[in-house]
């Protein structure tokens, strides 16, 4: 990924107005990935957006580089990320495209890519598309320009989708359940999904307006979800991010139950029904209290590098079929094709109805480690990662956990910072050894 001159580990993000989240810019992309993908005999890509006001240009500017390129466009309108991804595989689309800065604040947004079979494009298929950009900007012929035509029933196809997810046998009657939607694409969906399987739904963030999205809601800010939760005496709360492909979730008592909770209730739930095949891959930053947890059912547990597509390349690599961040992507590849915040909620739900407990009670069989993540700006041109002293500390360190937690340094993929974690048994003690590994980092930078 290192060599990209424009894509990322989720496509092209930016801030929107400056390049390239630029409408010239965006256009001549929809224009170069559609020239690659009509060479590869692509006749249609679906395009969907989460709410940000910017989508409204983005999209148009897509619309008019695909067109040219001489591919139709099927327009979803809002549409979760997850759900563009299905959408592309039963339209038979040949791409999907998402205009979507994810959990990022309104004035953000970025474009990402799915193939026909609802998984990101192939590493070869986006070198193909950088290297369409360096050219100039063409046209079709008139008679071959792409038609764009808009899909009314998008929101409904997936929320039968999601439903077809739940067991028959199984119903939310009964069941208070606060739902965040952050303002963002799911907004229109995820409380109908949960209403019409039984659940009485108390919404929260659903009236997004073009610049509220993530905006002190949703995943990224569980504060308020925390509170309603509490405060409406509500059995449980979901919290989802602006694009739809994040959960957090809350118990009863207001404890928020992030993505390492989240897939320890999932793969626990799939173990007792004989449908787990393999193990659990995690990342480089899950919780040290997953893997114990994991390991006293004898579920194998892996770690990828951070980030949902790594997640996805390890779980192909190992053949499992369930994986997630700790930030609330969850991957469950028994039921899609990508991480999808409703469909994950749906899985921890089946186990709350099935063993008649709460998500309180589910739980209990895991202890999250106290985790300690100290950032440290750096220069750009030094690499403190590899400096002797920031080794020699981290040893230490080591030697001082004993096998009781265990030291992760790494560089920020946006920012130069190096970020330094801790993880142990007592707070006190992996806050004191955070702060000690980054003062030697912030000592040779």
């Amino acid at each position: 990924m290192s060599n990209r001159k424009y894509f990322g580990t989720d496509g092209v993000r930016g801030l929107v107005g400056q390049y390239p989240i630029t409408p010239e810019f965006v256009m001549k992309l929809g224009y170069a990935a559609g020239k690659v993908l009509a060479a590869q005999g692509t006749k249609k890509v679906l395009i969907g957006k989460d709410t940000r006001i910017s989508g409204y240009m983005l999209e148009s500017a897509l619309e008019a580089g695909f067109s040219a390129a001489g591919v139709d466009i099927g327009l979803l309108g809002p549409m979760p990320t997850p759900g563009i991804a299905y959408l592309t595989k039963t339209f038979r689309a040949e791409a999907g495209i998402v205009i979507s800065a994810s959990h990022n604040p309104f004035y953000d947004n970025g474009i990402k890519f799915f193939s026909q079979d609802g998984q990101k494009l192939p590493d070869e298929v986006e070198l193909a598309i950088e290297a369409e950009l360096d050219q100039a900007m063409g046209c079709v012929e008139s008679a071959k320009l792409g038609k764009a035509t808009r899909i009314n029933d998008a929101a409904g196809r997936y929320i039968e989708f999601c439903k077809s997810n739940f067991p028959s046998q199984l119903s939310l009657q009964g069941l208070n359940i606060v739902v965040d939607c952050a303002h963002g694409a799911t907004y229109h969906i995820a409380p109908n999904v949960f209403r019409e399987l039984g659940a009485n739904v108390i919404e929260l963030a659903t009236a997004p307006n073009g610049t509220n999205i993530n905006d002190g809601c949703g995943a990224t800010s569980m504060d308020m979800i925390s509170k309603a939760v509490v405060e409406h005496n509500a059995n449980l709360g979901i919290a989802l991010d602006g694009d739809g492909d994040r959960l957090m979730m809350v118990d009863h008592t207001g404890h928020v139950i992030d993505g390492d909770e989240a897939v320890y209730i999932i793969a626990c739930n799939d173990l007792k029904s004989g449908t787990l095949e393999g193990g659990v891959v995690g990342t480089l930053m899950s919780n040290m209290g997953l893997e114990l947890a994991l390991a006293e059912l004898d579920i194998p547990f892996a770690r990828s590098k951070v980030g949902d597509r790594y997640v996805m390349e390890m779980l192909g690599e190992k053949g499992w079929q369930l994986g997630a961040e700790n930030s609330g992507h969850i991957i469950n590849l028994n039921h899609t094709s990508t991480g999808d915040g409703i469909i994950a909620a749906l899985n921890v739900l089946t186990a709350v109805c099935q063993h008649n407990k709460s998500l309180f009670e589910l739980r209990q069989g895991m202890t999250m480690l106290p985790q300690v993540l100290v950032n440290v700006r750096f220069a750009g041109d030094s690499d403190p990662l590899n400096n002797e002293q920031v080794l020699a500390e981290v040893e230490k360190v080591n030697g001082q956990l004993s096998g009781r937690g265990r030291v992760l340094l790494r560089k920020s993929g946006t920012e130069p910072l190096i970020r330094v974690m801790v993880e142990g048994p007592e707070q006190e003690e992996v806050t004191a050894l955070a702060n000690q590994i980054a003062d030697v980092v912030k000592q040779v930078s």
